[in-house]
């Protein structure tokens, strides 16, 4: 995660990936920072705005409505392709959403698509997007049938890249919202892993020359696949418990007096539960035994080939 950038080094990352910039007035101060958290951001999210007009679609999400004060994002993305920046700081656009999601986009670990979420607005466990990603909203009507004309879709592409290069992220870092909840549809109307290919492809480009040379991807680690519940429960002593604990302890969740060693001990179990509430378990689902999803997010290295 990174830190958020000020006003002036976002309009300067927008300009230099060709994006036209307007600055709505009184944007530069005007965010959600007395509500929450701002930062340390993860990524960049993509809405729709389920309006039409330009001037009004602005307006709103500059002023945000009733029960939802504005900002409503960072940028507004008109059909001309246009970014009107309304918003610099918090701002009320991803609210609560899956923290296996936001887990994927850090490591940027998940191939075309992050885990699907399960988590929303108000659920038990949602994590709070607002602090973590940059929000843009494109104006379009959200019925999947309100055209994405090219010049909009090209900005979309190019804020997000600008984004992505001013903090050293790759494509992955770029989600739409109904990628990040439950209970979410936008953007509607184009797909968000041809959209992600589009922002590598340009990630692989100085955006004041024609072309450089892509680099070469990092090969995948191997990982441990989960050894199923009833491992864990039989207090096995193997070298994946070792791996498991160091992994834990990297994550700043080792509750260890010594070790962590090859036999599941009641210090692997309440490092354990100490990762489960790091990603935003709570009561019987954080009791410290391993489950498949969690120990995805782990990541633990392959003990053996």
């Amino acid at each position: 995660m990174a830190t958020p950038l000020s006003a002036d080094r976002l309009v300067a990352a927008l300009r230099a990936e060709g994006v036209t910039v307007v600055e709505h007035p009184g944007w530069r101060t005007h965010n959600r920072n007395g509500a929450g958290a701002w930062g340390p951001v993860a990524g960049v999210m993509i809405h729709h705005t389920v309006s039409s007009g330009t001037k009004s679609s602005v307006d709103m999400c500059f002023n945000g409505y009733e029960g939802l004060p504005g900002p409503l994002c960072h940028g507004v993305i008109a059909k001309d392709g246009t970014v009107h920046l309304v918003g610099s700081g918090r701002a009320n656009h991803a609210g609560g959403g899956d923290p296996f999601v936001l887990q994927a986009v850090i490591t940027e670990t998940y191939d075309d698509r992050p885990p699907a979420p399960r988590f929303h607005q108000g659920s038990k466990g949602a994590t709070d997007g607002n602090s973590r990603f940059y929000g843009f909203e494109c104006i379009n009507l959200g019925d999947g049938r309100d055209p994405w004309p090219a010049e909009q879709l090209d900005a979309i592409e190019r804020v997000s890249a600008a984004l992505c290069r001013a903090h050293g992220w790759g494509a992955r870092s770029v989600i739409g919202h109904l990628e990040w909840s439950d209970w979410k549809s936008d953007p509607k109307g184009f797909g968000m892993p041809a959209m992600r290919q589009r922002v590598q492809t340009r990630l692989g480009k100085d955006p004041a020359r024609p072309a450089v040379p892509k680099p070469t991807p990092p090969k995948k680690p191997a990982l441990e696949p989960f050894p199923g519940a009833s491992f864990f429960r039989q207090r096995p002593n193997s070298p994946v418990i070792t791996a498991m604990g160091h992994r834990l302890v990297a994550e700043g969740c080792g509750r260890y007096r010594s070790g962590p060693g090859p036999r599941w001990t009641e210090a692997d179990r309440r490092s354990y539960a100490a990762w489960q509430k790091k990603l935003g378990y709570r009561g019987n689902d954080a009791d410290g035994w391993p489950g498949p999803s969690s120990w995805a997010a782990l990541r633990v290295p392959r003990t053996s080939k």
